[in-house]
């Protein structure tokens, strides 16, 4: 009997879990045994090895063969197995020496002719690893890059499992062809990440596009409130709700919103950048997320493409493709009722939880969401003199399709009104640009992130209400507005804190030790659209 053992990476979800994978010979009938709660893809990986060892020059070994996969409890799938598979068969064989192999990660898939390919998920597969104590790591030559992210790691890059044979054995390393795909088995996706295109997968990564290709603020016509919304939501990290007529500007102020954001942090990139790579849609060459999300899906997706799902474990929905940057719903009452009322736990929790039959699978969701919508279905409801035919009836059941618990956790809702004739020829002055707005976003959240410092929250958006009633309160008097609201029946408890979060976004975005009135005003304001006669400009300025 001969035994040998490697290691690999199974994910469930976005977080991973080592697996050993152990090879055993035995004398008999020459057979392929693989156990372990393999799914059908690993399952092929049988004939998958056997003949890119054949082909890579080593002698297959014709005896009984086990390979079992443990621990057996966790559900496995993929072919990111195979290279361990492989190396483990071989170990037993005595081709490569057993204990050189015994402490080294291993992920791959193996074509029939010996080249290793990329797969999924290379990043949080190497962290998983790297929290298990393990130090070196083989991967694909063209995840090495992702896979070097990881501190403490010693990563190494192969093209075939001939280069990997040599160097286990010390032996000349072959030369390989350099594989025509350089990228993952997605790069497709990755090739339709655009904003605003309305096409592909409506996901897209701020640093996708050059800084002097971005759409820039200055652009929009006018819209003086809806800027200024747009700058409290990205300092204050608030979801946000426009709704106007056709052609009023609202995708479009919507796509210059990841301009503003401020950068991702090294610990947010790792994050955001795990979730990408287990999806698939990391651009060649771009190993690390650095600015944030954008993701854009159509009105037609489903409740599964949105918190996430699939066959076998669940796979990462538009609501973690989002994490830490922007889910931008267009024509959001078009959407079905059952997706959008499945946003409303990751809009307050920041993960999503989604069980099936293989398994239940954690996801983070923390996410800024924006939703446009239009007044009615024909779009002309508020306009006077428009010639909206949609009975009231009708106005009613489509404007209903937002429901009262989504929009009670909408911290911002703008009108956005038709544009002036001059805003749209320029004789109403240009407006601010992305780089002075981005600006005045980053002095309020480092603000936020002093005044934070110490507590899992980072900004004023993820603060409980509890705190902000009894730790971080606001000016003596400054709340009788938003009470006397509240008595009213206009304000749930939700939407106090929320209006209270927004006032502290507006007190940083000014520079201001905490709230006062007026920004508690501008708060309601931003909520209910009712004026308060504070001016837009005393939160923002």
């Amino acid at each position: 009997m001969a035994f040998a053992r490697a290691c690999s990476v199974a994910l469930v979800g976005v977080e991973g879990v080592v697996v050993e994978v152990q090879a055993d010979l035995e004398a008999g009938v020459a057979a392929f045994t693989l156990v372990g709660l393999p799914d059908k893809s690993l399952v092929e990986s049988r004939d998958r090895v056997r003949a890119a060892v054949a082909n890579s020059g080593a002698q297959w070994p014709q005896k009984k063969l086990t390979v079992g996969l443990s621990p057996a409890s966790v559900p496995k799938g993929g072919s990111g197995f195979d290279l361990a598979v492989a190396c483990a068969v071989l170990g037993a064989a005595e081709r490569i020496d057993p204990a050189s192999i015994a402490d080294l990660v291993m992920i791959g898939e193996l074509g029939l002719d010996g080249r290793v390919r990329p797969v999924r998920g290379v990043l949080p597969a190497v962290l998983a690893a790297a929290e298990a104590g393990y130090r070196q790591v083989v991967v694909p030559e063209q995840t090495a890059g992702e896979a070097a992210l990881v501190p403490g790691i010693s990563v190494l890059g192969v093209r075939s499992l001939r280069q990997l044979i040599a160097v286990l054995c010390d032996e000349p390393v072959p030369e390989e062809q350099e594989p025509h795909d350089q990228g993952r088995p997605d790069t497709m996706l990755a090739g339709l990440m655009v904003p605003g295109a309305g096409m592909g997968t409506g996901i897209a990564r701020g640093s996708a596009q050059g800084e002097g290709n971005r759409p820039d603020l200055a652009d929009v016509a006018g819209q003086e409130r809806p800027r200024k919304a747009l700058e409290v939501a990205a300092a204050g990290g608030h979801h946000l709700l426009l709704s106007g007529p056709p052609g009023a500007g609202k995708t479009m102020l919507a796509e210059r919103l990841p301009a503003i954001l401020p950068a991702l942090t090294r610990q947010e990139s790792l994050e955001v950048t795990a979730v990408h790579s287990v999806a698939g849609i990391l651009p060649p060459g771009e190993p690390l997320v650095s600015r944030a999300p954008y993701c854009a899906p159509h009105h037609s997706a489903t409740m599964q493409s949105l918190v996430g799902g699939g066959n076998g474990l669940p796979r990462p929905g538009a609501v973690s493709l989002a994490h830490r940057g922007i889910l931008f719903l267009d024509e959001a009452p078009e959407f079905s009722v059952r997706a959008l009322d499945a946003l409303r736990q990751p809009l307050e929790s920041g993960h999503v939880v989604v069980a099936r039959s293989a398994g239940v699978v954690r996801l983070p969701a923390r996410f800024l969401m924006v939703l446009a919508a239009n007044p009615c279905p024909c779009g002309r409801h508020t306009l006077s003199g428009a010639g909206c035919e949609c009975p009231p009836a009708a106005v009613r059941r489509y404007q209903a399709r937002l429901s009262g618990p989504l929009l009670d956790r909408v911290d911002l809702r703008v009108a956005v009104d038709p544009v002036r004739r001059v805003d749209l020829m320029g004789q109403g002055g240009r407006g601010e640009s992305t780089a002075t707005v981005a600006a005045r976003v980053r002095e309020a959240r480092a603000r936020a992130a002093e005044r934070l410092a110490g507590t899992p929250w980072t900004t004023n958006s993820e603060v409980p209400g509890h705190e902000l009633r009894t730790r971080l309160v606001a000016a003596p008097g400054a709340l009788l507005a938003a009470e006397r609201d509240m008595e009213r029946g206009m304000l749930t408890a939700r939407g106090l804190d929320r209006v209270l979060r927004v006032a502290w976004t507006l007190a940083d975005l000014r520079g201001a030790g905490r709230p006062d009135a007026s920004d508690i005003a501008v708060a309601l304001e931003l909520r209910t659209g009712i004026s308060r006669g504070a001016p837009m400009t005393a939160g923002t300025a």
